[in-house]
């Protein structure tokens, strides 16, 4: 617990790792966006956003290990978890797609996690993407110092209430960043879920990211996912996740 309640706050040198981390992150966002096309399949959208970042990562830390960087990308149905490895599956017109990035240097762990379109999404799919988008700016607004990490999801939670989608909400709403990887986990303290009740403070790093998943069959189906990462300041917090996120912005060769 003491040493969790240590690693909640980072560093100075520690945060500027993590804003290069955010920055890769949206590089191999911006490559697997630009390699989206009819045809071509997860893995090899996968491997594009990977190279984009390795490539990045030892540009810019060059006396470093290179390991553990990769994406997963879904591609319709596949999109109904966040995590779902990459497969051999074709992009078709009008598919839902999931764009999940994770730059990985000497052990800090960021991401960069998207939903997309290949073409127009139908009504029902476009109304699911726009209120996960309400759900994630709302969440923007409340990480600030003094936020209670319970109180923030139990917010969120009514957005999603009012829509009737809770049951369709996932996991949490975001968690720490850090010295983070499939080897090790992240501070469990430091979750933005019901049952967390840390209170934030300047020099935490967190995400936010609400996610909701309709069925197979159903209208609108696959996974919504967004993910920015914040990190706590004495008076807000700061965005350091560029990559635009919505319809707006993410509907491909419509």
């Amino acid at each position: 617990q003491a040493a969790m309640r240590q690693r909640m706050i980072k560093s100075a040198e520690e945060i500027e790792v993590i804003k290069h981390g955010a920055r890769i992150g949206d590089l191999g966002g911006e490559a697997i966006r630009n390699a989206i096309t009819a045809g071509i399949t997860e893995y090899e959208v996968a491997l594009i956003g990977t190279e984009a970042m390795v490539h990045e990562i030892a540009r810019t830390f060059p006396d470093s290990e290179i390991r553990d960087t990769w994406v997963w990308f879904q591609s319709g149905i596949n999109t109904d978890g966040a995590h779902n490895w990459a497969t051999t599956r074709k992009i078709q017109e009008h598919d839902i797609l999931s764009l999940n990035c994770f730059p990985m240097t000497s052990g800090y762990y960021t991401a960069l996690e998207r939903t997309l379109f290949y073409g127009e999404p139908d009504a029902r799919s476009l109304e699911l993407w726009n209120i996960n988008v309400e759900v994630h700016k709302r969440g923007l607004e409340l990480i600030k110092p003094g936020a209670v990490c319970k109180d923030i999801a139990a917010e969120l939670n009514e957005i999603y209430v009012g829509h009737g989608l809770l049951a369709n909400r996932t996991f949490g709403y975001g968690h720490s960043f850090g010295v983070l990887s499939h080897y090790y986990g992240r501070e469990a303290g430091l979750e933005l879920r019901e049952d967390i009740d840390t209170v934030l403070e300047p020099g935490m790093v967190v995400s936010m990211e609400p996610m909701i998943t309709v069925l197979d069959g159903q209208p609108g189906a696959g996974g919504y996912r967004e993910h920015d990462i914040l990190v706590v300041g004495q008076d807000g917090a700061e965005n350091i996740t560029k990559f635009p996120f919505g319809p707006e912005y993410n509907i491909i060769g419509a």
